[in-house]
């Protein structure tokens, strides 16, 4: 296997894009909590919204003291709202277990709600400089084409996490770098539709461009059509619920002119089995 550190981490070095969570002092609840809300969501939604949240909640205990309807609700339009009550569970194991203190162990923040194997070993890499292998969409496609010569990566698994592991430097500093260094790389260079092949500092090593750039494949699962669908409409009974004057209770008759009203209250029903919405005396309301 070619080594794939030097010419990324010289890259990565000089084309980084400059975002809060990589800056000098950032912290580990910073970290956390960015990585929770990049799941799934571009950069450019994050990083108001995280600006917000830690200005509000500087310490996990500062938001555990919170109302989990509070955190719902600065959570916005940044999708996938059951990130936030997770998070806001998280923030309150901390209190409770750890003193307060992200905990640096992967183990121990693999037992906080919400936290998987890509952002424990994220916040112990990022966060405490760790050595890791640290792997999400954007990394698996680079290993995908460099290493294995696929057009994309296949499905998701822990084998992901040995294939990092084999192209990570002994030095725990150079390791936290390339981790970076392979996300950035898939998120602004190795693109899944339009790689700019001409601007990869791993060209002369990658597998998939001496191979001529077959198509091997797209095994990736298809993200269902949002206009019309389910999450669309959880996603409307959610600001409506977030926007309610003076944080009152709604009517349970919310979104009486939806299209759909079958659609409406399966939305209304799953998003109260999430514990992201409360029924009570023919009213919905955030969780207190």
């Amino acid at each position: 296997m070619p080594d794939l550190a030097p010419p990324l981490i010289a890259w990565y070095r000089e084309h980084a894009r400059d975002l809060p969570w990589r800056r000098e002092g950032f912290g580990a609840w910073g970290t956390l909590v960015s990585e929770f809300m990049l799941q799934q969501t571009q950069v450019a939604r994050v990083i108001p919204r995280l600006e917000e949240w830690l200005a509000r909640w500087p310490t996990p205990a500062d938001l555990a003291a919170a109302p989990p309807a509070d955190a719902v609700r600065l959570w916005a339009n940044l999708g996938y709202p059951r990130r936030a009550l997770w998070l806001h569970r998280a923030a309150t194991e901390i209190r409770d277990r750890h003193d307060g203190a992200v905990p640096r162990d992967v183990d121990a923040l693999l037992a906080l709600t919400g936290i998987g194997d890509y952002t424990a070993r994220a916040v112990a890499v990022f966060a405490f400089g760790d050595r890791h292998p640290v792997v999400d969409t954007n990394t698996r496609r680079v290993l995908a084409r460099a290493v294995d010569g696929r057009s994309q990566p296949g499905a998701p698994g822990k084998r992901d996490l040995a294939a990092m592991t084999a192209v990570l430097p002994e030095d725990d500093g150079d390791a936290a770098v390339i981790n970076a260094a392979a996300m950035e790389l898939g998120a602004v260079v190795c693109t899944a539709r339009s790689p700019r092949c001409d601007a990869c500092p791993i060209a002369q090593a990658c597998a998939w461009r001496a191979a001529g750039y077959p198509d091997t494949g797209d095994e990736r699962r298809k993200q269902a059509r949002f206009e019309g669908s389910d999450r669309q409409a959880r996603g409307a009974v959610m600001k409506v619920l977030r926007d309610a004057v003076g944080h009152v209770a709604v009517a349970d008759d919310v979104l009486a002119d939806w299209p759909d009203p079958g659609q409406r209250d399966r939305a209304i029903d799953s998003l109260i089995a999430d514990g992201l919405v409360e029924a009570a005396d023919g009213a919905l309301h955030l969780p207190r």
